[in-house]
């Protein structure tokens, strides 16, 4: 999980059955937080980590999952230097046929020209889900650009093998 903050996702996945989750954030503060909030939850960790230079083995993940990381990293400075070291990151740490899921509020007109660049050799299919609307009774339309979050699923190619 990158850049997982104090999300509950991990915790739903936990719940689920998943029981191996790596949750890595910048933020030492809210790492402790989790830590201690999580401590009865075994194979979930959390470890205090930059994403533009994770202290992980290459090849490591079949998945990595990032809610909003990258649109974090995005609205920051130096935000397209940042993410291409982010994506290369995540690139180098998933196993090959490894998927890197990534949700988003991110049209994908803005989020594909970072996700669909060659050195990283991902297949990219976009979905969307609805936004969830706490309180409100109104039907919104489920293909209105404003309504919904995006998933973009990048699936990493096989390592090329040298003859």
């Amino acid at each position: 999980m990158l850049g997982g903050g104090n999300s509950r996702l991990s915790e739903e996945m936990y719940e689920e059955g998943f029981h191996n989750i790596n949750n890595i954030d910048i933020a030492m503060t809210v790492v402790k937080q989790m830590q201690e909030k999580y401590r009865d939850k075994p194979g979930m960790t959390y470890a205090q980590m930059d994403g533009r230079s994770m202290e992980l083995p290459d090849a490591n993940f079949n998945t990595v999952i990032d809610k909003a990381c990258l649109d974090a990293v995005l609205c920051g400075e130096g935000s397209t230097h940042n993410a291409q070291k982010i994506l290369t990151e995540v690139s180098r740490v998933l196993q090959p046929n490894g998927v890197y899921i990534c949700i988003s509020h991110g049209q994908p007109s803005y989020r594909l020209t970072y996700l669909q660049r060659p050195e990283f050799g991902w297949t990219v299919k976009t979905y969307t889900v609805q936004k969830p609307m706490m309180g409100m009774t109104a039907s919104l339309s489920a293909d209105d650009k404003d309504n919904v979050h995006y998933i973009y699923v990048c699936v990493k190619g096989e390592v090329a093998k040298g003859d």
